[in-house]
């Protein structure tokens, strides 16, 4: 047998999380085992198992991947000091929005994550993961309005409220993509929300 490269190694990985992300996306995390996931990549399960551990680590590794844009827009956020706080918190917010619009495999997962995934024991690692981003935007969204000079009383608060703002528009609109138009209605509402935070 021939050994594979490390290039062909990192295909089949990548080929493996991608027709995972296609049948869970289709069927639901609960109703997609391994063994289907191997058949529909043309692969034994073997191959799935040189690779993942298990199918907690497949997904983990399918979250890793489609997260990177909304990982890469926290960073950039966590760097930009020279933009108002607040232009900076419109700036990421409409990002985000754009992420979702324009990144299949981000979408797809965020759609796996918000409706087709049972949070059994199982998935403590995945939820987990999930709280940390969650704790990190927030943490993010905070500093952002500490420097907008809003006092500590408030700032948590409204960082929570913000992400759930942020959150909840993304999720609504997975439900029904053509119900509104995410870029325009994520404006209106982020506008809104930073209008209403007033002049402390």
């Amino acid at each position: 047998m021939v050994r594979k490269t490390r290039a062909e190694a990192l295909l089949t990985r990548d080929t493996l999380i991608d027709v995972a992300e296609r049948m869970i996306e289709m069927q639901g995390l609960s109703r997609t085992s391994l063994q289907d996931i191997a058949s529909a990549a043309g692969v034994t399960r073997g191959a799935i198992y040189w690779h993942f551990k298990d199918k907690n680590d497949l997904v983990d590794a399918m979250m890793g991947r489609a997260f990177l844009p909304y990982e890469q827009a926290l960073l950039r956020l966590g760097r930009d000091n020279h933009t108002a706080s607040r232009e900076r918190l419109k700036r990421h917010a409409l990002h985000l929005f754009e992420c979702v619009l324009t990144d299949a495999r981000l979408r797809r997962f965020l759609e796996i994550a918000t409706h087709k995934v049972e949070y059994v024991d199982e998935l403590d690692a995945m939820r987990a993961r999930l709280v940390r981003l969650r704790a990190r935007h927030v943490a993010l969204i905070e500093r952002c309005l500490d420097a907008a000079g809003l006092p500590p009383s408030r700032r948590t608060d409204l960082a929570l409220g913000l992400h759930a703002v942020l959150e909840g528009l993304i999720q609504n609109w997975l439900l029904s993509p053509h119900a509104f138009n995410l870029a325009e209605v994520g404006r209106a509402t982020v506008d809104a929300f930073l209008s209403g935070l007033g002049s402390h």
